[in-house]
């Protein structure tokens, strides 16, 4: 059995950081998408109408309860045969767009309800009180509701982001080569006489980035909630 070599580790994480760029826009393009759908959803469900309000819950339930890597492979394998049978054919299309879509739909279930609980934190009595002073609902929105929702949702947002960069590792299971991917090419270029190192390398990449989204969320959060803390304290 081959002993343990922990300066490879050093050697092939330069390797890895190379399709670092493929996992970051991954996790951006599906907060992107996957975040303008999650509002919509958030607002259906605020807004209380009996329909959309319905069909919100349901498909948060129906989305959550489904395994990332079964959704993935749903959307790969059927969402071409779907196109394909209205004379759309996808062939050639990169699988990075088949990811995005992937985590987008699991996404927005998620961070719909991060979006909903950050709105229903905010007192109702403040957005009514700016509209008795002559705002108009928009207006009251968006200068006294949403600043304070955005402050009360950072940290399950940061909870969101982090976990969806993880999940993003199952990309490589339809064949993207992110830095999962490209470790499990170097597995195999050794015939797996460097699992381990190269797993190690992976984690402390991610750990990494993780501790990078938090003290940048946390620096944002903080400085964000600075205002209300000294509107508190004059109180």
């Amino acid at each position: 059995m081959r002993p343990f070599h922990p300066l490879f580790i050093l050697e092939i994480i330069p390797e890895l950081v190379t399709y670092l760029p493929v996992t970051l826009g991954m996790v951006l393009g599906t907060v992107l998408f996957g975040g303008m759908w999650g509002f919509f959803l958030a607002l259906a469900k605020v807004r209380r109408r009996p329909v959309t309000k319905a069909l919100a819950e349901i498909y948060t339930y129906v989305t959550r309860c489904v395994p990332s890597v079964v959704m993935l492979f749903v959307v790969f394998y059927g969402l071409p045969e779907l196109l394909l049978s209205v004379g759309i054919n996808m062939n050639g299309v990169d699988n990075g767009f088949f990811v995005i879509v992937t985590f987008s739909i699991l996404y927005a279930a998620n961070i719909s309800e991060v979006f909903r609980s950050a709105y229903l934190a905010i007192d109702k009595g403040q957005r009514e009180a700016a509209v008795s002073v002559g705002l108009t609902e928009a207006q009251a929105f968006l200068r006294i509701v949403l600043p304070q929702s955005i402050v009360v949702a950072i940290p399950n947002f940061t909870n969101s982001l982090i976990n969806l960069m993880k999940e993003g590792a199952l990309a490589y299971t339809i064949g993207l080569i992110d830095i999962v991917g490209q470790g499990n090419r170097i597995i195999g270029r050794y015939q797996g006489s460097y699992t381990l190192e190269v797993y190690l390398a992976l984690a402390a990449l991610y750990w990494i980035m993780t501790i990078m989204i938090q003290k940048f969320f946390g620096a944002v959060e903080k400085k964000l909630s600075r205002g209300k803390k000294e509107l508190t304290t004059a109180a």
